[in-house]
């Protein structure tokens, strides 16, 4: 799914409460939530830390779908068309402050 659909059916979902969207700060916090919820899943997955016993876990693709739902609210509050960023920043990356930072493959 094109992000542009992404943020046309978060914007659908989101226009029947009122308000729309949160104040930007409660945005903010969410998306750290949802950020502090990936790193457990991955210390889960990945790290020295397991859950507790009877401690329900939420997938990896579940948190991270959570933080993508965030990020649009943010950016559609603030009529940010990520695609477009996106577009400017992948630019930026390829060509020009990014492009030989990093060693590439043969």
């Amino acid at each position: 799914m094109e992000v542009s659909k992404m943020q046309e059916e978060v914007n659908e979902r989101t226009s029947q409460f009122k308000p729309q969207y949160r104040p930007p700060f409660q945005m903010f916090a969410q998306i750290t939530e949802e950020t502090w919820e990936i790193a457990r899943a991955l210390n889960y997955l990945h790290g020295t830390k397991k859950p507790k016993e009877g401690e329900k876990t939420t997938p990896l693709e579940e948190e991270i779908s959570d933080l993508l739902f965030s990020v649009i609210c943010l950016a559609n509050a603030h009529n940010i068309d990520i695609e477009q960023e996106r577009k400017k920043m992948m630019k930026e990356k390829r060509y020009k402050r990014d492009n030989n930072r990093f060693e590439k493959n043969p």
